[in-house]
């Protein structure tokens, strides 16, 4: 049975009226009649993100024939409702309102309701004419210093849609995690000629309408819409979402710097249409403010970095491209530059500046690339990868800093890129492997992603008593389990990404215990 519509200009919410881009903007662009839809608008499913105390980010996007020009939208905007509720019946409504999707931004939605109790389930979903999106569970976090005994959190990243099924994620919604963490590439910008798995619409993106096509393919998929439904996520971007090894104003491609930028925008546009992300990451042009803050009671506080937008160039390039390379530290003095940065020096402050402030009994730092700095020569000298911060040692060497001298209770940081499982204890000192640890490194590895080539995994192995796991040839997520005394971490794999059906089994278990530095097998 159809709803009945909500007045226009009609809403309730428990204490205060949702707020954000989307919900009751003002008039700037008519708002056109409601289409008669002849398949389901909410085709590409719903989404929630970036829990607060008091509410969260909800998102849609009306696209009844999401492949086709516009998502098969007329050029106009359109109200959608939307409903928050304390059960799946919707019998108990906590917060409704109307929200406008914009035809200049895709027709996406994206909600911030406020206003909510904290530490509590909701259930979601909208409305458009006759048309009923899927409902989605929710979750508030518990308010800043309120005690929390446990947490539980997925950590995904790097998913090509080409080169395999998204189970991953189904295995992912089974295990119940609150929250999900995306650390970068959640779309790839090309396709791949290796005996895909399956096919997307185009190639390689350059255009906002090819991105967009991009995303609305990954967003057809139906594990990933289950993830999306099952909890809220936080995300942070790598390279793939723009241009691989692109690096602040620069892509891989020898090209213009506004012949670049201009893809970059298009890029980020794309990105926020498509994702449960806040009103502060609403890109102006080719800039977005992803690094953001979330704390959940006295148990932990979660920094999401953005390591792309504003870092440095990679040093000493291959001839003829930029980008990424295996470069040899002693051919290549521009490496140790103090002056270059991964993070950019605002965000390296604002770093700093959380990690003064938290007093949670966990800090996790999550980010896109490898945090550990791995010796791939095997003849005495010194071989990174510069696209990592291997190729950035002075910026790492000031967030170790940082971190100890800030005295962090159990740092942890969390990332993804090498597309390998990768465990590892740092040192406080780099140049002695025998200082106090610092902190603890958990890298997942790909959704889909095909493994990196061998030296690269037998690099990390070589690395011991550094590094406790190194492996590059499952595809999966780590599940992690937080409590006020122990933070452990399965290390899940598929049997066969290219499989829709596959199996998973965990490969190995972790844990660290709270206020004793490093991690231990299980």
């Amino acid at each position: 049975m159809p709803h009945p519509p909500i007045p226009r200009r009609r809403f309730i919410a428990r204490g205060l009226a949702g707020t954000g881009i989307a919900l009751l903007a003002p008039q700037v662009r008519a708002v056109g009649t409601t289409p008669r839809f002849e398949s389901d608008p909410f085709s590409l499913g719903v989404a929630s993100g970036y829990p607060t105390s008091d509410g969260m980010v909800l998102w849609t996007r009306l696209a009844p024939q999401p492949l086709a020009p516009n998502g098969g939208m007329p050029p106009h905007d359109v109200e959608v409702a939307w409903d928050v509720a304390h059960d799946v019946n919707f019998k108990n409504i906590a917060a409704r309102g109307i929200a406008r999707a914009e035809f200049a931004w895709h027709h996406s939605v994206h909600v911030e309701p406020r206003g909510l109790a904290p530490d509590r389930p909701y259930f979601y979903r909208f409305r458009v004419g006759a048309a009923t999106s899927t409902v989605g569970r929710t979750w508030t976090a518990p308010a800043p210093g309120a005690s929390l005994a446990r947490l539980r959190l997925a950590l995904a990243s790097c998913q090509h849609y080409e080169q395999g099924f998204f189970a991953a994620y189904r295995h992912m919604v089974a295990d119940d995690p609150q929250l999900i963490l995306h650390v970068g590439d959640y779309i790839y910008e090309s396709g791949t000629k290796k005996s895909p798995v399956r096919k997307h619409p185009g190639d390689e993106c350059f255009t906002l309408e090819e991105y967009r096509l991009r995303y609305s393919a990954y967003r057809s998929d139906p594990d990933l819409q289950a993830a999306h439904a099952a909890c809220p996520w936080m995300l942070t971007h790598d390279d793939h979402e723009v241009d691989n090894d692109y690096a602040d104003d620069r892509g891989e491609r020898i090209e213009p710097r506004e012949t670049f930028l201009a893809r970059r925008a298009a890029a980020y546009r794309a990105y926020y249409e498509h994702l449960p992300l806040p009103s502060t990451a609403r890109p102006r042009g080719p800039d977005m403010q992803l690094y953001t803050e979330r704390r959940f009671g006295d148990l932990l506080t979660l920094m999401m970095l953005d390591e792309r937008q504003y870092r440095s160039h990679q040093v000493c390039p291959t001839p003829g491209k930029n980008g990424g390379a295996r470069v040899y530290e002693e051919d290549c003095p521009e490496m140790n530059n103090p002056a270059r940065t991964m993070l950019g020096v605002p965000q390296e402050r604002w770093t700093d500046a959380r990690l003064a402030a938290t007093r949670a009994h966990w800090n996790f730092l999550a980010q896109g690339v490898t945090f550990t700095r791995s010796n791939e020569a095997t003849d005495g000298r010194h071989r990174y990868w510069t696209d990592a911060w291997a190729g950035y040692p002075a910026a790492r060497d000031r967030l170790l800093h940082d971190i100890v001298a800030r005295r962090v209770a159990n740092p942890v940081v969390l990332s993804g890129d090498i597309h390998a499982f990768i465990v590892a204890d740092l040192p406080r000192d780099p140049a002695d492997q025998s200082s106090p640890i610092a902190v603890s490194e958990l890298v997942t590895t790909s959704i889909t992603s095909p493994g990196p080539p061998d030296f690269v995994v037998a690099a990390y192995q070589r690395m011991k008593p550094q590094v406790w796991y190194a492996d590059g040839d499952h595809r999966g997520y780590i599940r992690l389990e937080l409590t006020r005394s122990e933070l452990s971490a399965d290390l899940v794999a598929v049997d066969d990404a290219r499989r829709a059906d596959s199996g998973a089994k965990v490969l190995a278990r972790f844990a660290i215990e709270a206020g004793k530095p490093g991690l231990r097998p299980l």
